[in-house]
């Protein structure tokens, strides 16, 4: 996708993976809607944007699993920038350690899946009419492998991956690319989630991911997935080694679960 005079919406915008890849995305020459449930992060991230590209950013405080919301949220960027180019549905919850409750999961549900499948339902009538379109999810490792620590967090992440690779298959070729990010650590704050939980499970969740390999900062998995997008490529891993875990994954699951249990209890162990 060219991404020069491209019209783009960030979800989860208000900072972290969101605020580095709206502020990359400005910087490639695209127009931005910055969205996040945090209207005030998310003035913030545009306020930054503005100092050096003035003009290409607007901010808009919403939820972007909410219907409604998502609707006003594309009318607003269409009536700023023209018609939306390219979603990132980048907004996610961690999910509550061990098997949560209802709320912890209608919440991961409703945050890490619903809303990449109502974001998708607003604007891939649109992208069919006009034979292009963009949407990049948010999604994690964890989608991939599993999330030692919280059930919601690895149920829904896999949903995610699953969603997109279907919106690639089913409409691929016909214009609209996909592109879905599974990375592992990223130092943002939902990194640091399970460590202030108190409880063994989400603790055990953070270490997990800080162990299994460097924590890399939101710019630079967001020039990773700019890169992605730029090459049409699917899966966007700013860990390379995420790919060979998945590979061992598919070729043995018992021993890659034997694995993950041994892991776990190490981790508990701790």
């Amino acid at each position: 996708m060219e991404l020069e005079g491209a019209v783009a919406v960030v979800t989860g915008g208000g900072g972290g993976i969101g605020g580095a890849l709206a502020a990359r995305l400005v910087s490639a020459g695209a127009r931005v809607m910055v969205t996040d449930l945090d209207a005030a992060a998310a003035e913030a991230v545009v306020a930054a944007i503005e100092e050096s590209h003035p003009g290409r950013a607007v901010a808009y405080g919403a939820d972007a699993a909410d219907p409604a919301q998502i609707r006003e949220l594309v009318t607003r960027t269409e009536d700023a920038f023209g018609p939306v180019d390219l979603y990132a549905a980048n907004a996610g919850v961690g999910g509550a350690p061990g098997l949560g409750g209802e709320v912890q999961w209608d919440l991961a549900i409703e945050v890490n899946l619903r809303a990449h499948v109502r974001a998708a339902e607003v604007l891939v009538p649109g992208w069919l009419e006009r034979g292009k379109g963009y949407f990049v999810s948010t999604a994690s490792a964890a989608g991939l492998l599993t999330q030692v620590g919280s059930a919601a967090y690895a149920v829904t992440k896999h949903a995610a991956v699953g969603f997109a690779e279907w919106l690639s298959v089913t409409y691929g070729d016909r214009g609209i690319g996909v592109s879905c990010l599974c990375p592992m650590g990223v130092e943002t704050a939902l990194l640091r989630e399970g460590e202030r939980s108190g409880d063994p499970l989400g603790e055990a969740a953070t270490r997990a991911v800080t162990s299994a390999g460097d924590v890399l900062t939101p710019e630079q998995v967001a020039d990773d997935v700019l890169r992605a997008v730029a090459a049409g490529d699917f899966l966007v891993l700013p860990h390379p080694q995420v790919l060979d875990m998945y590979r061992q994954k598919g070729a043995d699951y018992d021993r890659w679960i034997r694995g993950m249990r041994r892991y776990q209890a190490s981790l508990l162990a701790t």
